[in-house]
C-alpha cells in the first residue's frame, strides 16, 4: 500500500531541508542576503530513530566531513515495522561540494533506494547553479509537468540544505534562521519549503537536553510529479516540525515531527557527535 504523499516522504522532506531563505516570504533564490555560515567543524555525526504509536519504525544517519575548502556527506533512511506497510523505503544517499562564504555549493549528489529492487541511481550535477537529473536507469516519466530549466536554476539537494541551514549565522541577514520559501530539487520532484519560525521550546532527545528552535516546514509542489502522487491540499497543510538545537556553533535539529495519514510519526536524535579537529 502507499500513500499520496507517504510517510516516509515527509520524513524525507523534513530531514533534508533547505538553506536559510530571506526575509521576503515570497522569495525563491539562493543569492546572497548578507548572511555569513559559521565555520564549519572537521566532522558531523547525528543518528536518528523514529516511533510511530511507541513503536521503532525508521533509523536515519546523517555524517558530513569539510576538509578544507571542500565538504562531503551521506545520509541514510531506512523504515522498519509498521512503516513498511506503507511505505518500504532503504535510501542511501551522498554530496560533494566547495564550501563557499555564506553557502555550500554541491557539484555532485546521487541516492539508491535498496529496497526499490530496481537499481536505480538518482543523481544531480550541479552546472552554473542549475540542478541537472542525471538517472540511470531514467524514470518513465519526469513528470506531469517535468521541472523545468528554470524551475531547476537555484535549488539545491537536499543534503546540502541541511547542512547549510546547520551553519547558518542566525544573528545575520533577517536574524532568523526559519523564514521564506526555498527551493528543492530531488531528481525528479521540484517543491518549495515554507519555514515558518515557531520561537524558542525546551527538548529533550537522548542525544540532546535543552533550548531549540521551533521551525515548521510545510512542504509546496511545483512540478515533476507523477499522476496521482502529487502532494493534496491535506497533505501539504500539515507541516514538518523540526527542533533545532545550537551546538558547538551549529544548530542541529535534534527532533523531527510529523502528523502523517497514518499518525503522527516523532523521530529524536539518540547520538551526536561534532568533530573540531
Amino acid at each position: 500500500m502507499k500513500l499520496k504523499l507517504t510517510a516516509s516522504a515527509v520524513l524525507l522532506a523534513a530531514i533534508m531541508p533547505a538553506l536559510p531563505a530571506s526575509a521576503d516570504n515570497n522569495a525563491v533564490t539562493r543569492a546572497d542576503n548578507g548572511a555569513r555560515m559559521s565555520a564549519p567543524p572537521a566532522g558531523l555525526v547525528v543518528q536518528y530513530s523514529g516511533s510511530l504509536f511507541m513503536i521503532p519504525v525508521a533509523n536515519i544517519a546523517i555524517s558530513a566531513v569539510w576538509p578544507g575548502e571542500t565538504y562531503s556527506a551521506t545520509a541514510v533512511f531506512q523504515s522498519g515495522g509498521l512503516l513498511r506497510w506503507f511505505d518500504d523505503t532503504n535510501i542511501e544517499a551522498g554530496v560533494s561540494g566547495y564550501v563557499q562564504e555564506n553557502e555550500l555549493a554541491p557539484w555532485r549528489y546521487q541516492h539508491l533506494n535498496h529496497a526499490s529492487g530496481k537499481g536505480r541511481i538518482v543523481g544531480i550535477d550541479f552546472v552554473e547553479g542549475r540542478a541537472v537529473p542525471d538517472v540511470e536507469p531514467p524514470f518513465g516519466s519526469m513528470g506531469d509537468p517535468p521541472a523545468s530549466d528554470e524551475e531547476r536554476e537555484g535549488a539545491v539537494d537536499p543534503i546540502s540544505g541541511i547542512l547549510s541551514m546547520m551553519l547558518a549565522a542566525p544573528a545575520t541577514a533577517n536574524g532568523n534562521i526559519c523564514s521564506g520559501r526555498v527551493p528543492i530539487f530531488d531528481g525528479r520532484a521540484r517543491y518549495n519549503l515554507r519555514l515558518e519560525n515557531g520561537g524558542m521550546s525546551d527538548v529533550s532527545t537522548r542525544a540532546y537536553r535543552g533550548e531549540a528552535m521551533v521551525c515548521r516546514a510545510y512542504v509546496e509542489p511545483i512540478s515533476g510529479y507523477e499522476d496521482g502522487k502529487r502532494p493534496t491540499e491535506d497533505d501539504t497543510a500539515r507541516p514538518v516540525t523540526m527542533w533545532l538545537a545550537p551546538i558547538e556553533g551549529l544548530w542541529v535539529p535534534v527532533r523531527y515531527r510529523a502528523n502523517t495519514r497514518i499518525g503522527n510519526l516523532t523521530i529524536n536524535a539518540v547520538r551526536l557527535s561534532v568533530d573540531n579537529g
